[in-house]
Order: structure tokens, then sequence, then C-alpha cells
């Protein structure tokens, strides 16, 4: 049995930060999808979420909103759900589009955010 070690620590994950062109309109949409309040506003960034580790959206200018699938390599959000259909129908409703690309299972799906970003919802297994 090969015997694992833990690496000291240098930091911890306080945030993940999403360019945008509008993070007010981002954050607005993410607050639908976990619940969370906003917690620092500027004119620049809106972060949501109270925990220890936060979702940021930080204005870009110039911003262009990744290609799914062809960007698929980035970074993506996952977000567990109880049901999938409802929270798919709930999160388009809120602005988000589901792609013709699926590259998920029966337990997940793939959508996009207003400005963009592929995320993902995932029933428990």
């Amino acid at each position: 049995m090969t015997e694992r070690r833990t690496a000291q620590a240098v930091g911890t994950l306080g945030s993940v930060v999403l360019d945008c062109a509008d993070p007010e309109q981002l954050a607005a949409f993410y607050q639908q999808v976990t619940g969370w309040p906003v917690t620092y506003r500027s004119e620049s960034y809106v972060f949501i979420g109270e925990g220890p580790v936060r979702i940021g959206f930080q204005r870009i200018g110039g911003y262009r909103p990744p290609h799914w699938p062809e960007d698929g390599s980035r970074a993506h959000l996952d977000f567990t759900v109880l049901e999938l259909g409802p929270a798919v129908a709930a999160l388009l409703a809120a602005g988000a589009t589901r792609p013709e690309h699926q590259a998920g299972g029966e337990h997940w799906v793939t959508l996009l955010d207003p400005a963009g970003h592929p995320f993902c919802l995932a029933v428990p297994d």
C-alpha cells in the first residue's frame, strides 16, 4: 500500500471569478442558481456567497464568451440539483441556454449562462 503525503497548504480557495461584460446581470443569474446573497459590489466586480468559497463576476472590456464545446477545456462550474428537469427549466427561464452538444450522460446537463460560460447540473450519485 502506498502512503499518501499531504502537501502543506500554501493557501485556501476563497473565490472563483468569471469574466463577463455585465457583472450585475451574471451575479443575478447565479443568485438564482445558488440562492447566495451579494456580499460585495463595485463598478467592476460583484461577489455572491458568504461561505468559505464565493463566486465573483468581473467586468472585462471587449469580453467575448467561450464557444461550447470548442472551448470546453476551460474551467466551468458544476452544481448538484435534486432533479434535472425542474432545475433546467428554472435556469432556462432565468436566461440560461441549452447547447446542442451535451457531453454528459443521463445524470447531468450542460447549460450556458447569460455570458456564455458553460456550467453543469448533476443529480447526486
